[in-house]
């Protein structure tokens, strides 16, 4: 069975309305990415130098790192030797399944939960990536899954930080725990940690500062906050996820490694997918951060925040191939 038909079986078994947003968040990609590449197959045909370079510059076009790009077309060369390949269509799989295999990695993607009581789960990142509203989105989320959840408004130091959250709180339906603005963050968590424990809270969701004078601050402040939250509820944070904004491609990748490195970073969500064409990103913050991303934010709707899964994605990229192969295909196939 062909690549194409077994990824469309295993989505038919998912949930239509996700594959629907996978499919509506990822469109700005499919046609900046994927029909360039498509278009490239049918255009050229054969397989020499010159295909290969024009591959590469629309791999690294769609911002999936000069890195990757290179592995990615060196795997396909030795697959066209190996297969003896000579018509570029035929390729389309072929790259489907790789970027498949990029995206998936060993790790398991769905949030740890604390199955002794409080799951406790720390944002960090810079201002402006969509931090406050991913953590609004998450907690309608868990809200809708039947959890008592909590925010914690620790980042003191923005102006309107906390009342942004407060907003989120009111549309999820939760509480958020608050001090005034310029408060000690680590004591906005301690109380909000006692909060969620006398109010039987099963999710604590903590914001905390995007940036202060310098980066060493920030660092100190959040390690504070993890002596804090780790005093009161052992093992917390039990995810520490860092948001990344993904229209600002290789920029979300840089500011990754920077951040990632002192913060305990567990897990990426990865913010307004639907607002760009360079979805690839996803593939190379894979690759080169080892981290998994764990949410992907493919609209601004309060559902639109979505667990981040490779099958989907790649579906959503390549369904009009996948619509094609299914013409194309023989009765006898």
């Amino acid at each position: 069975m062909s690549f194409f038909r077994k990824l469309k079986e295993s989505i038919a078994g998912k949930t239509e309305s996700v594959t629907k947003q996978f499919r509506e968040g990822l469109e700005k990609t499919r046609k900046g990415f994927v029909e360039k590449v498509s278009d490239l197959m049918i255009r050229r045909k054969k397989i020499d130098e010159e295909f290969y370079e024009e591959l590469e510059e629309i791999l690294i076009g769609a911002d999936v790192g000069v890195n990757t790009v290179m592995t990615l077309v060196d795997e396909l060369r030795t697959e066209v030797k190996k297969q003896r390949i000579e018509n570029a269509a035929e390729l389309q799989p072929i790259l489907s399944r790789k970027l498949m295999e990029l995206l998936r990695g060993d790790d398991d993607v769905r949030l740890k939960e604390n199955p002794d009581g409080i799951t406790v789960i720390l944002f960090v990142g810079v201002n402006g990536v969509g931090k406050t509203t991913t953590i609004g989105k998450l907690a309608h989320r868990y809200k809708q899954e039947g959890k008592k959840v909590l925010l914690a408004a620790g980042d003191t130091f923005r102006a309107g930080a906390i009342e942004q959250l407060e907003v989120w709180g009111q549309r999820a339906g939760v509480d958020v725990i608050k001090q005034s603005a310029g408060s000690d963050p680590a004591a906005v968590m301690f109380d909000a940690v006692h909060a969620a424990k006398q109010r039987g809270v099963d999710v604590l969701i903590c914001d905390t500062a995007g940036r202060l004078q310098n980066k060493s601050n920030l660092m100190e402040e959040l390690a504070k906050i993890f002596r804090v939250i780790q005093r009161e509820i052992p093992g917390a944070p039990h995810e520490v996820l860092m948001v990344l904004d993904a229209t600002t491609g290789q920029n979300a990748l840089a500011q990754a490694k920077l951040f990632g490195e002192k913060s305990g970073v567990t897990g990426l969500v990865l913010t307004k997918l639907d607002g760009t064409a360079k979805g690839g990103i996803v593939v190379a913050i894979r690759q080169e951060l080892n981290l998994p991303v764990k949410l992907v934010g493919l609209g601004e709707k309060m559902e639109d925040l979505q667990p981040f899964d490779s099958e989907q994605f790649v579906h959503a990229l390549f369904a009009g191939a996948i619509i094609e192969e299914k013409e194309d295909a023989n009765p006898e196939d």
